[in-house]
Protein backbone atom coordinates (compact mmCIF):
# COMPACT_ATOMS: atom_id res chain seq x y z
CA UNK A 1 0.00 0.00 0.00
CA UNK A 2 1.10 3.50 -1.10
CA UNK A 3 2.15 6.20 1.67
CA UNK A 4 -0.08 8.70 0.14
CA UNK A 5 -1.14 10.06 3.46
CA UNK A 6 1.41 12.44 4.28
CA UNK A 7 3.84 14.32 2.23
CA UNK A 8 5.92 13.22 -0.67
CA UNK A 9 8.85 14.08 -2.13
CA UNK A 10 8.79 16.29 -5.54
CA UNK A 11 11.55 16.68 -8.13
CA UNK A 12 13.25 19.84 -5.88
CA UNK A 13 13.56 18.08 -3.08
CA UNK A 14 14.89 14.68 -4.30
CA UNK A 15 17.93 16.95 -6.12
CA UNK A 16 18.68 18.95 -2.91
CA UNK A 17 18.74 15.89 -1.37
CA UNK A 18 20.96 14.36 -3.69
CA UNK A 19 23.02 17.14 -4.42
CA UNK A 20 23.80 17.16 -0.27
CA UNK A 21 24.65 13.26 -0.52
CA UNK A 22 27.44 13.46 -3.33
CA UNK A 23 28.62 16.89 -1.76
CA UNK A 24 29.54 15.33 1.48
CA UNK A 25 30.58 11.77 -0.11
CA UNK A 26 33.48 14.87 -1.48
CA UNK A 27 34.07 15.76 1.60
CA UNK A 28 34.17 12.74 3.38
CA UNK A 29 36.91 11.62 1.00
CA UNK A 30 38.71 14.46 1.74
CA UNK A 31 39.04 13.69 5.35
CA UNK A 32 39.88 10.25 4.90
CA UNK A 33 42.62 11.79 2.73
CA UNK A 34 44.00 13.80 5.35
CA UNK A 35 43.39 16.55 2.88
CA UNK A 36 40.43 18.03 5.74
CA UNK A 37 41.47 18.45 9.45
CA UNK A 38 38.63 16.92 12.10
CA UNK A 39 38.83 20.95 13.08
CA UNK A 40 38.02 21.85 9.03
CA UNK A 41 35.32 18.08 9.08
CA UNK A 42 33.74 19.26 11.59
CA UNK A 43 31.12 21.71 10.63
CA UNK A 44 30.75 20.15 7.57
CA UNK A 45 29.52 16.24 8.73
CA UNK A 46 27.53 18.17 11.68
CA UNK A 47 25.54 19.76 9.01
CA UNK A 48 24.43 16.40 7.57
CA UNK A 49 23.77 15.05 11.04
CA UNK A 50 27.10 12.95 11.84
CA UNK A 51 28.30 13.23 15.37
CA UNK A 52 31.66 11.68 16.82
CA UNK A 53 30.85 10.05 20.36
CA UNK A 54 32.45 8.36 22.67
CA UNK A 55 33.68 5.77 20.68
CA UNK A 56 32.07 6.10 16.95
CA UNK A 57 30.41 8.70 14.75
CA UNK A 58 26.98 8.54 15.32
CA UNK A 59 24.52 9.83 12.11
CA UNK A 60 20.93 10.81 13.29
CA UNK A 61 18.65 11.03 10.70
CA UNK A 62 15.39 13.06 10.52
CA UNK A 63 11.90 11.99 10.71
CA UNK A 64 10.33 15.60 9.80
CA UNK A 65 7.25 15.50 12.43
CA UNK A 66 7.63 11.57 13.74
CA UNK A 67 5.64 10.33 10.38
CA UNK A 68 6.86 7.08 8.87
CA UNK A 69 6.04 5.15 5.77
CA UNK A 70 6.65 1.47 5.85
CA UNK A 71 9.12 1.17 3.32
CA UNK A 72 11.09 4.19 4.91
CA UNK A 73 11.77 2.40 8.84
CA UNK A 74 12.37 -1.06 6.17
CA UNK A 75 14.84 1.25 4.86
CA UNK A 76 15.92 2.43 8.36
CA UNK A 77 16.53 -1.33 9.36
CA UNK A 78 18.46 -2.12 6.20
CA UNK A 79 20.59 0.76 6.87
CA UNK A 80 21.29 -0.22 10.55
CA UNK A 81 22.12 -3.77 9.43
CA UNK A 82 24.30 -2.90 6.94
CA UNK A 83 26.23 -0.15 8.35
CA UNK A 84 25.91 -0.27 11.47
CA UNK A 85 25.24 -2.50 14.30
CA UNK A 86 21.86 -3.58 13.74
CA UNK A 87 19.74 -1.54 15.45
CA UNK A 88 18.44 2.09 16.44
CA UNK A 89 17.09 4.96 18.77
CA UNK A 90 14.31 6.47 18.47
CA UNK A 91 15.04 9.96 20.43
CA UNK A 92 13.19 12.88 21.84
CA UNK A 93 12.87 14.32 19.03
CA UNK A 94 11.39 11.94 16.83
CA UNK A 95 14.91 10.97 15.11
CA UNK A 96 16.54 7.90 14.88
CA UNK A 97 20.25 7.56 16.16
CA UNK A 98 22.47 5.11 14.74
CA UNK A 99 25.60 4.54 16.44
CA UNK A 100 28.22 2.75 15.61
CA UNK A 101 28.52 3.94 11.86
CA UNK A 102 32.10 4.15 10.38
CA UNK A 103 32.70 7.73 8.84
CA UNK A 104 33.61 6.09 5.28
CA UNK A 105 30.38 4.33 4.77
CA UNK A 106 28.43 7.37 6.45
CA UNK A 107 27.94 8.43 2.32
CA UNK A 108 26.39 5.26 1.46
CA UNK A 109 23.99 5.39 4.43
CA UNK A 110 23.04 8.82 3.13
CA UNK A 111 22.71 7.81 -0.54
CA UNK A 112 20.40 4.69 0.91
CA UNK A 113 18.15 6.72 2.83
CA UNK A 114 17.75 9.06 -0.40
CA UNK A 115 16.24 6.06 -2.00
CA UNK A 116 12.73 6.24 -0.03
CA UNK A 117 12.85 10.28 0.89
CA UNK A 118 14.85 10.93 3.50
CA UNK A 119 17.99 12.66 4.98
CA UNK A 120 19.86 13.76 8.28
CA UNK A 121 20.73 17.24 7.23
CA UNK A 122 19.54 20.05 10.15
CA UNK A 123 19.61 17.52 12.93
CA UNK A 124 22.66 19.21 14.15
CA UNK A 125 23.75 22.68 14.37
CA UNK A 126 22.87 26.01 14.98
CA UNK A 127 20.12 25.85 12.68
CA UNK A 128 16.00 24.85 12.86
CA UNK A 129 16.14 21.45 13.95
CA UNK A 130 13.56 18.39 13.14
CA UNK A 131 10.41 19.70 13.41
CA UNK A 132 8.12 17.67 16.13
CA UNK A 133 4.72 17.54 16.03
CA UNK A 134 1.73 15.56 18.20
CA UNK A 135 2.08 11.58 17.85
CA UNK A 136 -1.54 11.14 17.48
CA UNK A 137 -1.67 13.91 14.35
CA UNK A 138 -4.36 13.05 12.01
CA UNK A 139 -6.02 10.38 13.79
CA UNK A 140 -7.05 12.14 17.12
CA UNK A 141 -10.30 12.73 18.43
CA UNK A 142 -9.66 16.30 20.01
CA UNK A 143 -7.42 17.38 16.60
CA UNK A 144 -8.61 20.71 15.52
CA UNK A 145 -6.88 20.18 12.57
CA UNK A 146 -3.38 18.19 11.47
CA UNK A 147 -0.08 19.92 13.29
CA UNK A 148 1.90 18.41 10.28
CA UNK A 149 0.05 20.36 7.71
CA UNK A 150 1.65 22.96 9.17
CA UNK A 151 5.25 20.79 9.85
CA UNK A 152 5.75 20.46 6.57
CA UNK A 153 5.42 24.36 5.66
CA UNK A 154 7.87 25.10 8.36
CA UNK A 155 10.20 22.63 7.25
CA UNK A 156 10.55 23.58 3.50
CA UNK A 157 10.41 27.27 4.81
CA UNK A 158 13.34 26.49 7.12
CA UNK A 159 15.68 23.82 5.09
CA UNK A 160 19.23 25.32 4.31
CA UNK A 161 17.26 28.94 4.95
CA UNK A 162 20.14 31.03 3.81
CA UNK A 163 19.43 33.96 6.91
CA UNK A 164 19.33 31.22 9.65
CA UNK A 165 21.65 28.44 9.08
CA UNK A 166 24.39 30.14 11.63
CA UNK A 167 21.87 31.16 14.25
CA UNK A 168 23.33 31.51 17.98
CA UNK A 169 22.42 28.62 18.81
CA UNK A 170 20.04 25.53 17.86
CA UNK A 171 16.80 25.87 17.49
CA UNK A 172 13.57 23.67 17.96
CA UNK A 173 10.03 23.94 16.86
CA UNK A 174 7.09 21.62 18.24
CA UNK A 175 3.56 22.28 16.60
CA UNK A 176 -0.11 20.43 18.25
CA UNK A 177 -3.41 20.47 16.64
CA UNK A 178 -4.85 19.45 19.90
CA UNK A 179 -5.90 20.88 23.21
CA UNK A 180 -4.39 17.76 24.70
CA UNK A 181 -0.59 18.93 24.88
CA UNK A 182 1.27 15.74 23.50
CA UNK A 183 4.09 17.21 21.69
CA UNK A 184 4.96 19.69 24.70
CA UNK A 185 4.99 22.75 22.86
CA UNK A 186 5.81 24.54 25.84
CA UNK A 187 9.30 24.04 26.63
CA UNK A 188 10.17 24.12 23.27
CA UNK A 189 12.31 27.57 21.71
CA UNK A 190 9.23 28.03 19.66
CA UNK A 191 5.80 26.27 20.43
CA UNK A 192 2.71 26.63 17.93
CA UNK A 193 -0.70 25.77 18.84
CA UNK A 194 -3.78 25.63 17.00
CA UNK A 195 -6.49 26.49 18.28
CA UNK A 196 -10.28 28.28 17.09
CA UNK A 197 -11.58 31.06 18.70
CA UNK A 198 -14.59 32.50 19.29
CA UNK A 199 -15.59 33.28 15.56
CA UNK A 200 -14.83 29.66 14.39
CA UNK A 201 -11.38 30.63 12.71
CA UNK A 202 -8.00 28.28 13.41
CA UNK A 203 -5.04 30.01 14.15
CA UNK A 204 -1.85 29.93 16.10
CA UNK A 205 -0.78 30.67 19.74
CA UNK A 206 2.84 31.54 19.64
CA UNK A 207 4.79 30.19 22.67
CA UNK A 208 8.66 31.58 22.54
CA UNK A 209 11.25 31.16 24.63
CA UNK A 210 10.66 27.54 25.99
CA UNK A 211 13.62 25.16 26.63
CA UNK A 212 15.18 22.52 28.89
CA UNK A 213 19.14 22.01 29.34
CA UNK A 214 21.12 23.86 31.79
CA UNK A 215 18.35 26.73 32.26
CA UNK A 216 15.32 24.99 31.85
CA UNK A 217 11.86 27.59 30.92
CA UNK A 218 8.76 27.58 30.29
CA UNK A 219 7.65 29.56 27.08
CA UNK A 220 5.65 32.94 26.81
CA UNK A 221 3.53 33.52 24.44
CA UNK A 222 3.83 36.48 22.17
CA UNK A 223 0.48 35.99 20.17
CA UNK A 224 -2.56 34.64 21.45
CA UNK A 225 -4.12 34.37 18.04
CA UNK A 226 -1.90 34.11 15.39
CA UNK A 227 -4.14 33.78 11.11
CA UNK A 228 -2.34 30.83 9.54
CA UNK A 229 -1.36 32.81 6.37
CA UNK A 230 1.01 35.13 8.42
CA UNK A 231 3.04 32.03 10.20
CA UNK A 232 6.09 32.27 8.03
CA UNK A 233 6.03 35.67 8.71
CA UNK A 234 5.78 35.90 12.05
CA UNK A 235 8.41 32.66 12.51
CA UNK A 236 10.61 34.97 10.13
CA UNK A 237 10.56 37.60 12.37
CA UNK A 238 10.66 36.00 15.57
CA UNK A 239 13.83 34.24 14.33
CA UNK A 240 15.52 37.17 12.89
CA UNK A 241 14.73 39.07 16.59
CA UNK A 242 16.96 36.24 17.84
CA UNK A 243 19.51 36.07 15.61
CA UNK A 244 20.00 39.78 15.74
CA UNK A 245 20.05 39.81 19.31
CA UNK A 246 20.87 36.44 20.61
CA UNK A 247 24.26 35.83 22.55
CA UNK A 248 26.99 34.91 20.69
CA UNK A 249 30.13 35.39 23.22
CA UNK A 250 28.67 32.70 26.00
CA UNK A 251 27.61 29.03 24.32
CA UNK A 252 25.07 28.90 27.71
CA UNK A 253 23.59 32.18 27.65
CA UNK A 254 23.05 31.28 23.75
CA UNK A 255 19.19 30.13 23.33
CA UNK A 256 16.50 32.31 22.53
CA UNK A 257 15.01 31.64 26.27
CA UNK A 258 18.12 33.60 27.65
CA UNK A 259 16.91 36.40 25.62
CA UNK A 260 13.65 36.47 26.62
CA UNK A 261 14.10 36.36 29.96
CA UNK A 262 16.97 39.14 29.65
CA UNK A 263 15.04 41.43 28.03
CA UNK A 264 11.46 40.40 29.09
CA UNK A 265 8.74 38.77 26.74
CA UNK A 266 7.41 42.56 26.71
CA UNK A 267 10.07 43.71 24.91
CA UNK A 268 10.50 40.69 22.79
CA UNK A 269 6.95 40.75 21.97
CA UNK A 270 7.67 44.50 20.81
CA UNK A 271 10.64 43.25 18.63
CA UNK A 272 8.89 40.92 17.05
CA UNK A 273 5.76 42.90 16.28
CA UNK A 274 7.81 45.68 14.57
CA UNK A 275 9.50 43.27 12.49
CA UNK A 276 6.91 41.34 11.87
CA UNK A 277 4.59 44.09 10.94
CA UNK A 278 6.95 44.92 8.01
CA UNK A 279 7.42 41.78 6.30
CA UNK A 280 3.58 40.45 6.74
CA UNK A 281 2.25 41.28 3.51
CA UNK A 282 5.55 40.06 1.87
CA UNK A 283 5.85 37.01 -0.12
CA UNK A 284 6.07 35.23 3.20
CA UNK A 285 2.23 35.36 3.29
CA UNK A 286 1.04 32.02 2.53
CA UNK A 287 -1.58 32.00 -0.36
CA UNK A 288 -4.69 29.58 0.22
CA UNK A 289 -3.79 27.28 -2.72
CA UNK A 290 -0.42 26.89 -1.49
CA UNK A 291 -2.14 26.04 2.01
CA UNK A 292 -4.28 23.76 0.46
CA UNK A 293 -2.15 21.77 -1.57
CA UNK A 294 0.09 20.65 1.19
CA UNK A 295 -2.95 19.92 3.15
CA UNK A 296 -4.21 17.69 0.13
CA UNK A 297 -1.00 15.62 1.06
CA UNK A 298 -2.46 15.10 4.17
CA UNK A 299 -5.72 14.11 3.75
CA UNK A 300 -6.69 11.21 6.07
CA UNK A 301 -7.43 7.59 4.94
CA UNK A 302 -10.70 6.56 3.37
CA UNK A 303 -11.69 4.68 6.02
CA UNK A 304 -14.88 3.38 6.18
CA UNK A 305 -16.81 3.30 9.84
CA UNK A 306 -16.89 -0.13 11.46
CA UNK A 307 -19.12 -1.34 14.61
CA UNK A 308 -17.37 0.18 17.97
CA UNK A 309 -17.82 -3.19 19.79
CA UNK A 310 -15.80 -6.63 18.43
CA UNK A 311 -16.52 -9.54 19.90
CA UNK A 312 -12.86 -11.09 19.57
CA UNK A 313 -11.48 -8.01 21.15
CA UNK A 314 -14.29 -8.91 23.88
CA UNK A 315 -12.73 -12.59 23.79
CA UNK A 316 -9.58 -11.95 24.03
CA UNK A 317 -10.04 -9.37 26.67
CA UNK A 318 -12.02 -11.38 29.12
CA UNK A 319 -9.23 -14.55 28.99
CA UNK A 320 -5.89 -12.20 28.52
CA UNK A 321 -5.11 -10.35 30.98
CA UNK A 322 -2.40 -8.54 29.82
CA UNK A 323 -4.51 -8.03 26.73
CA UNK A 324 -6.60 -6.21 28.78
CA UNK A 325 -3.94 -3.96 30.57
CA UNK A 326 -2.88 -3.10 27.17
CA UNK A 327 -5.88 -2.02 25.87
CA UNK A 328 -6.05 0.60 28.71
CA UNK A 329 -2.68 1.48 28.43
CA UNK A 330 -1.65 1.00 24.96
CA UNK A 331 -4.73 2.18 22.81
CA UNK A 332 -6.36 5.42 22.21
CA UNK A 333 -9.45 6.35 20.90
CA UNK A 334 -9.56 7.54 16.57
CA UNK A 335 -11.41 9.98 15.10
CA UNK A 336 -13.27 7.37 13.15
CA UNK A 337 -15.69 5.52 14.39
CA UNK A 338 -14.53 1.87 14.69
CA UNK A 339 -10.48 2.38 15.04
CA UNK A 340 -7.97 3.21 17.55
CA UNK A 341 -4.33 4.48 17.97
CA UNK A 342 -2.04 1.97 19.20
CA UNK A 343 0.96 2.81 20.83
CA UNK A 344 4.01 0.26 20.39
CA UNK A 345 5.85 -0.14 23.05
CA UNK A 346 9.43 0.53 23.01
CA UNK A 347 10.16 -0.31 26.69
CA UNK A 348 10.19 -3.86 27.69
CA UNK A 349 11.17 -3.98 31.04
CA UNK A 350 14.53 -4.31 31.42
CA UNK A 351 15.78 -3.16 27.94
CA UNK A 352 17.61 0.54 26.69
CA UNK A 353 14.28 3.00 26.09
CA UNK A 354 13.68 3.60 22.56
CA UNK A 355 16.10 0.67 20.56
CA UNK A 356 14.65 -1.04 17.76
CA UNK A 357 16.52 -4.05 15.83
CA UNK A 358 16.60 -4.16 12.36
CA UNK A 359 14.28 -7.36 12.50
CA UNK A 360 12.13 -5.26 14.97
CA UNK A 361 12.04 -2.61 12.61
CA UNK A 362 11.22 -4.74 9.60
CA UNK A 363 8.54 -6.65 12.08
CA UNK A 364 6.59 -3.29 12.81
CA UNK A 365 6.59 -2.17 8.95
CA UNK A 366 4.81 -5.48 8.33
CA UNK A 367 2.14 -4.98 10.95
CA UNK A 368 1.55 -1.60 9.65
CA UNK A 369 1.43 -2.60 6.18
CA UNK A 370 -1.33 -5.08 7.52
CA UNK A 371 -3.43 -3.03 9.99
CA UNK A 372 -2.13 1.16 9.65
CA UNK A 373 -2.16 2.36 6.29
CA UNK A 374 1.48 1.55 5.70
CA UNK A 375 1.64 4.37 8.41
CA UNK A 376 4.10 5.04 11.40
CA UNK A 377 4.64 7.99 14.08
CA UNK A 378 7.50 8.20 16.08
CA UNK A 379 6.44 10.00 19.47
CA UNK A 380 8.99 11.97 21.57
CA UNK A 381 8.65 9.29 24.11
CA UNK A 382 10.32 7.21 22.28
CA UNK A 383 7.27 4.30 21.25
CA UNK A 384 5.99 3.76 17.69
CA UNK A 385 2.55 4.39 16.72
CA UNK A 386 0.28 2.97 14.80
CA UNK A 387 -2.61 5.32 13.73
CA UNK A 388 -4.94 4.03 11.54
CA UNK A 389 -6.04 0.30 13.45
CA UNK A 390 -9.86 -1.22 12.69
CA UNK A 391 -10.76 -2.24 16.49
CA UNK A 392 -11.21 -5.97 15.61
CA UNK A 393 -7.75 -6.16 14.46
CA UNK A 394 -6.24 -5.22 17.68
CA UNK A 395 -6.25 -8.95 19.33
CA UNK A 396 -4.31 -9.46 16.23
CA UNK A 397 -1.85 -6.26 16.34
CA UNK A 398 -1.32 -7.36 20.10
CA UNK A 399 -0.51 -10.60 19.18
CA UNK A 400 2.27 -9.68 16.22
CA UNK A 401 3.89 -6.84 18.54
CA UNK A 402 4.48 -9.03 21.47
CA UNK A 403 6.16 -11.88 19.24
CA UNK A 404 8.39 -8.81 18.77
CA UNK A 405 8.64 -8.00 21.98
CA UNK A 406 6.79 -4.59 21.60
CA UNK A 407 3.17 -5.35 23.85
CA UNK A 408 4.36 -3.81 27.07
CA UNK A 409 1.63 -2.64 28.48
CA UNK A 410 3.04 0.62 29.93
CA UNK A 411 2.35 3.52 27.87
CA UNK A 412 2.26 6.04 30.36
CA UNK A 413 3.40 3.91 33.70
CA UNK A 414 6.49 4.04 35.65
CA UNK A 415 8.30 1.72 32.97
CA UNK A 416 7.46 3.99 30.26
CA UNK A 417 10.41 5.93 30.59
CA UNK A 418 12.28 8.66 28.95
CA UNK A 419 16.44 7.99 28.88
CA UNK A 420 18.94 10.03 26.66
CA UNK A 421 21.55 7.84 25.70
CA UNK A 422 24.26 8.62 28.12
CA UNK A 423 27.54 8.04 28.96
CA UNK A 424 27.39 4.59 26.85
CA UNK A 425 27.65 6.53 24.13
CA UNK A 426 27.68 9.94 24.28
CA UNK A 427 30.79 12.31 24.87
CA UNK A 428 28.76 15.21 26.98
CA UNK A 429 27.36 12.89 29.07
CA UNK A 430 28.57 13.14 33.21
CA UNK A 431 26.80 9.81 33.70
CA UNK A 432 25.12 6.53 32.43
CA UNK A 433 21.32 7.04 31.60
CA UNK A 434 20.36 3.47 29.94
CA UNK A 435 21.08 1.31 32.75
CA UNK A 436 19.61 3.29 35.34
CA UNK A 437 16.33 3.20 33.07
CA UNK A 438 17.02 -0.67 32.73
CA UNK A 439 17.57 -1.52 36.67
CA UNK A 440 13.83 1.00 37.16
CA UNK A 441 12.13 -1.07 34.71
CA UNK A 442 13.03 -4.33 36.00
CA UNK A 443 12.74 -3.56 39.55
CA UNK A 444 8.61 -2.34 38.89
CA UNK A 445 8.11 -4.86 35.76
CA UNK A 446 4.57 -6.26 37.46
CA UNK A 447 2.33 -4.93 35.07
CA UNK A 448 -0.36 -4.92 37.62
CA UNK A 449 1.66 -2.85 40.09
CA UNK A 450 2.31 -0.49 36.79
CA UNK A 451 -1.37 -0.02 36.71
CA UNK A 452 -2.03 0.73 40.74
CA UNK A 453 0.51 2.88 40.17
CA UNK A 454 -1.03 4.76 36.98
CA UNK A 455 0.33 7.63 35.23
CA UNK A 456 3.92 8.35 36.30
CA UNK A 457 6.67 9.80 33.72
CA UNK A 458 10.05 9.23 34.62
CA UNK A 459 12.72 10.78 32.52
CA UNK A 460 16.68 10.36 32.63
CA UNK A 461 19.49 12.71 31.32
CA UNK A 462 23.16 11.76 31.35
CA UNK A 463 24.23 15.23 31.89
CA UNK A 464 22.61 19.05 32.24
CA UNK A 465 21.90 19.06 28.69
CA UNK A 466 18.58 17.33 28.92
CA UNK A 467 17.91 15.36 26.24
CA UNK A 468 15.95 13.13 28.50
CA UNK A 469 13.47 15.74 29.43
CA UNK A 470 14.40 15.05 32.94
CA UNK A 471 13.22 18.60 34.09
CA UNK A 472 9.51 18.20 33.23
CA UNK A 473 9.24 14.50 34.06
CA UNK A 474 6.83 13.14 37.35
CA UNK A 475 10.51 12.42 38.38
CA UNK A 476 13.51 13.85 37.05
CA UNK A 477 16.44 12.12 37.16
CA UNK A 478 19.82 13.53 36.26
CA UNK A 479 23.15 12.40 36.05
CA UNK A 480 26.03 14.75 37.23
CA UNK A 481 29.26 13.88 38.30
CA UNK A 482 31.55 14.35 41.22
CA UNK A 483 35.41 13.78 41.59
CA UNK A 484 34.72 10.94 39.32
CA UNK A 485 31.67 9.13 40.68
CA UNK A 486 28.51 8.89 38.67
CA UNK A 487 25.48 10.71 40.95
CA UNK A 488 21.90 11.27 40.24
CA UNK A 489 19.54 13.99 41.34
CA UNK A 490 16.11 13.78 41.85
CA UNK A 491 13.69 16.34 40.80
CA UNK A 492 9.38 16.04 41.12
CA UNK A 493 6.69 18.07 39.74
CA UNK A 494 7.71 18.60 36.12
CA UNK A 495 5.07 18.27 33.70
CA UNK A 496 4.02 19.23 30.14
CA UNK A 497 0.14 18.85 30.39
CA UNK A 498 -1.22 21.67 28.46
CA UNK A 499 -2.23 24.33 31.09
CA UNK A 500 0.07 22.66 34.15
CA UNK A 501 3.41 22.66 32.31
CA UNK A 502 6.11 22.86 35.04
CA UNK A 503 10.32 22.46 36.33
CA UNK A 504 10.17 19.72 38.08
CA UNK A 505 11.70 20.86 42.14
CA UNK A 506 15.28 19.26 43.15
CA UNK A 507 14.46 17.25 46.11
CA UNK A 508 17.78 17.19 47.55
CA UNK A 509 21.36 15.38 47.35
CA UNK A 510 22.13 13.68 44.57
CA UNK A 511 21.99 9.74 45.19
CA UNK A 512 24.87 7.09 44.34
CA UNK A 513 24.10 4.76 41.09
CA UNK A 514 23.59 2.03 43.47
CA UNK A 515 20.78 3.85 45.49
CA UNK A 516 18.50 5.37 42.60
CA UNK A 517 16.01 2.51 42.22
CA UNK A 518 15.41 2.44 46.02
CA UNK A 519 14.76 6.21 46.13
CA UNK A 520 12.55 5.98 43.42
CA UNK A 521 10.81 2.97 45.50
CA UNK A 522 10.27 5.31 48.50
CA UNK A 523 8.86 7.94 46.15
CA UNK A 524 6.11 5.66 45.01
CA UNK A 525 5.77 4.42 47.94
CA UNK A 526 5.19 8.19 49.95
CA UNK A 527 2.61 8.42 46.86
CA UNK A 528 0.50 5.05 47.01
CA UNK A 529 0.36 6.60 51.00
CA UNK A 530 -0.94 9.54 50.60
CA UNK A 531 -2.66 9.43 47.18
CA UNK A 532 -6.92 10.31 47.18
CA UNK A 533 -9.42 9.29 44.93
CA UNK A 534 -8.08 9.40 41.18
CA UNK A 535 -4.82 11.47 41.66
CA UNK A 536 -1.80 11.23 39.81
CA UNK A 537 1.47 10.78 41.29
CA UNK A 538 2.20 14.67 40.07
CA UNK A 539 -1.13 15.63 41.45
CA UNK A 540 -0.28 13.94 44.89
CA UNK A 541 2.98 16.08 45.11
CA UNK A 542 1.52 19.38 44.15
CA UNK A 543 -1.14 19.16 46.89
CA UNK A 544 1.74 17.66 49.84
CA UNK A 545 4.83 19.43 48.49
CA UNK A 546 8.40 17.79 48.56
CA UNK A 547 8.10 17.58 52.59
CA UNK A 548 6.89 13.57 53.04
CA UNK A 549 9.24 12.43 49.86
CA UNK A 550 11.71 14.40 50.87
CA UNK A 551 12.03 12.59 54.07
CA UNK A 552 11.29 8.95 53.16
CA UNK A 553 13.87 8.85 50.56
CA UNK A 554 16.56 10.29 52.65
CA UNK A 555 15.58 8.07 55.31
CA UNK A 556 15.75 4.91 53.15
CA UNK A 557 19.17 6.41 50.79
Amino acid sequence: MPDTYFYRYDDFDRTLVAERVEQFRDQVRRRLAGELTEEQFKPLRLTNGLYLQLHAYMLRIAIPYGTLASRQLRKLAEISRKYDRGYGHFTTRQNLQLNWIRLEDAPDALAALAEVDMHAMQTSGNCIRNVTADHYAGAAVDEIEDPRIWCEIVRQWSTLHPEFSFLPRKFKIAITGSPNDRAAVRVHDIGLRLWKNEAGEVGFEVIVGGGLGRTPMIGKTLREFLPRDELLAYLEATLRVYNRYGRRDNLYKARIKILVHEIGAEKMREEVEAEYLSIRDSALRLPAETIEAIAHQFAPPVLPERPMISGRVEAERLSNAHFALWLKSNVAPHRVKGYAIVTASLKPAGSPPGDASAAQMEGVADIADAFSQSELRVSHEQNLIFPHVAIDDLPQVYKSLAALGFAEANIGKITDIIACPGLDYCALANARSIPVAQRISTHFAGLARQHDIGDLKIKISGCINACGHHHVGHIGILGVDKNGVELYQLSLGGDVDFGKTAIGTILGPAVTADKVVEAVDSLVATYLDNRQDNERFVDTYRRLGAKPFKERVYAAV
